[in-house]
């Protein structure tokens, strides 16, 4: 905003210097191209989108009809699209002034970029299932997504409050560390909905076949010690383990938590909440390294590189699968949900377990899910029936009824302590759909170590680290399986060209070089320049008129 000030102080006031000079008809140009910038000055520095600074109405206006967007995230599973209609049709015979229209989406990353794209149009949906690093970038423009802190303890409206047609959780009853992930800079811009973390699925039976017995908490020596022993071939070149041509004993989905969590295992530096960039340092270099040594073993690899892991566990072709909790219903010989043949699913038992840990004494354990956030938009008794649906998410009926889709856990006590969960979680092993005992048995490791989770730094560049870290073991991984060399020397041109890759030097909270990067110019201040810029061409092309009228005059007479 400063600078803007200072250039249109330069280019606004400098052409009043020469209106006194110009002859009537220039004049009327220069004075129209001032008149233009004065009225784009007013904007310039705050954008051309009107305000929409949200306060809540006292009463909810039950005489007008509302109609809301709901922009969700399902896997493609129908049990959890059946509940989100459930949930709509539930909620607007609550409200009958209030239609939600649902429009579903298999993948965050979609949701974020038609997000991004809708904010410039000012066409976001009312709400919005996504990720607290999405919602920091959604926050660069102008009013656009409600400040919880308010709504959260309103009497009336706010969670538990006495005017809703529902029996809503109070914020006590938020699991605290769900809700302290949905903060930024201070303030609440998000409710959690549902929440998870990483599991490792193990093939017990192959690492008892190798000679091991699984110790209570997995630590990184331990896997990479089993890894190592499953490379093992026969002499016709099966692997003995297994006997197949196939086994990648160690398959990681989501490597930018591989990455981040070893980090906060190691006490190692990733970000700051100020966005100050840690990762390119030691102790990411010496994993790196290490992971290069598994990898060229035929230890390790990755999702992106190889496939899914629950694929290669079922079908007897990985020992150790680390993928989200939510993604149970995929894992094991009797998994609900599978993408191989039943004739290539193999018979072995499944241990459900904390990933790999540095200090077993102290273990650490990432926190991820969906949260939900609300938009805003110019009628405030839209955004409170925005609010008003948002809430219903966190009623008992929806979360528990989501949670037994897959290994997601609900986000508050009242759910998680009510007798129809911990029914549910009572009978693991019933059966192989609702009560499968994998995906239960992944509910209750989140549910024991909750304590144990952290969640990282969020802020306007948070997304784009995340990905600058899974990147890091992407491409090393890839480097070794193309007979790449990795040494110091790989390293730092890794970190130069990831940092360039993904524009962490010019973050615009504060990149690798500490210089924040304050985005595009508003469109007010671009047209501002462009008209300031007219102005000076009317001047230059007057200058010159004059010049060769007196050079003219000087021919003429002379």
């Amino acid at each position: 905003t400063g600078v803007l000030i200072r250039l249109q102080t330069v280019f606004s006031l400098s052409p009043l210097l020469f209106l006194t000079a110009m002859k009537s008809r220039w004049k009327k140009y220069l004075a129209a191209g001032l008149l233009t910038a004065g009225v784009l000055s007013l904007t310039g520095c705050h954008g051309a989108k009107e305000e929409k600074n949200f306060e809540l109405p006292d009463t909810f206006d039950t005489s007008k009809d509302y109609e809301i967007t709901f922009w969700a995230k399902n896997d493609t599973n129908k049990t959890q699209t059946d509940i989100y209609k459930k949930a709509i049709s539930d909620f607007e015979a609550l409200y009958p002034n209030i239609t939600v229209n649902l429009k579903l989406y298999t993948d965050y990353g979609k949701i974020y970029n038609d997000v991004i794209t809708n904010i410039a149009t000012d066409t976001t949906p009312n709400v919005c299932i996504t990720s607290p690093d999405h919602i920091a970038t959604y926050l660069t423009g102008k009013d656009t997504v409600v400040p919880l802190d308010e709504l959260l303890t309103d009497e009336i409206y706010g969670l538990g409050g006495s005017g809703l047609a529902f029996d809503s959780p109070t914020e006590e009853e938020i699991i605290p560390q769900f809700l302290s992930e949905c903060s930024i800079e201070g303030h609440y811009y998000a409710l959690p909905f549902m929440r998870s973390t990483e599991a490792c699925y193990v093939n017990k039976t192959y690492v008892e076949k190798l000679g091991y017995t699984l110790p209570e908490t997995l630590t990184w020596d331990f896997i990479w010690e089993v890894s190592e022993a499953a490379t093992k071939k026969n002499s016709d070149g099966t692997y003995a383990v297994n006997g197949q041509d196939v086994m990648i004993p160690f398959i990681y989905k989501s490597t930018d938590n591989m990455m981040i969590e070893y980090l906060a295992e190691k006490d190692a530096a990733y970000s700051t909440a100020e966005g100050e960039i840690g990762l390119f340092n030691n102790t990411t270099k010496d994993f790196l390294l290490n992971i290069a040594e598994h990898t060229k073993t035929g230890a390790f690899s990755t999702f992106k590189i190889s496939g899914y892991p629950a694929n290669f566990l079922n079908a007897g072709q990985c020992i150790f699968a680390i993928d989200s909790t939510a993604g149970s219903t995929w894992m094991g010989t009797n998994a609900p949900l599978v993408d191989i043949s039943d004739d290539a699913v193999q018979e072995f038992d499944t241990e459900v377990m904390m990933i790999p840990q540095v200090d077993p004494e102290h273990p650490k354990m990432i926190s991820q899910g969906p949260s939900v956030c609300v938009f805003n938009k110019q009628d405030p008794q839209e955004v409170l029936a925005s609010w008003l649906f948002t809430q219903y998410l966190l009623t008992n009926e929806v979360q528990i009824a989501y949670s037994e889709t897959e290994g997601y856990v609900p986000v508050t006590s009242k759910a998680q302590d009510s007798a129809e969960y911990q029914d549910y979680l009572s009978r693991a092993g019933e059966d192989n759909n609702t009560f499968y005992d994998v995906k239960i048995a992944a509910s209750k490791l989140l549910l024991t170590h909750a304590e144990d989770t952290f969640v990282t730094a969020v802020f306007n560049g948070s997304a784009s680290l995340r990905d600058a870290a899974g990147q890091l073991i992407e491409d090393v991984t890839k480097s070794v399986r193309r007979k790449k060399e990795i040494d110091d020397t790989y390293i730092e041109n890794l970190y130069s060209d990831v940092t360039s890759l993904y524009h962490l030097d010019q973050n615009s909270t504060g990149g690798a070089d500490g210089k924040k990067d304050l985005g595009p110019l508003p469109k007010t201040s671009v047209a501002l320049l462009g008209a300031l810029g007219v102005i000076w061409a009317l001047i230059l092309l007057y200058l010159l008129k004059e010049l060769v009228k007196k050079r003219k005059y000087q021919r003429e007479n002379h």
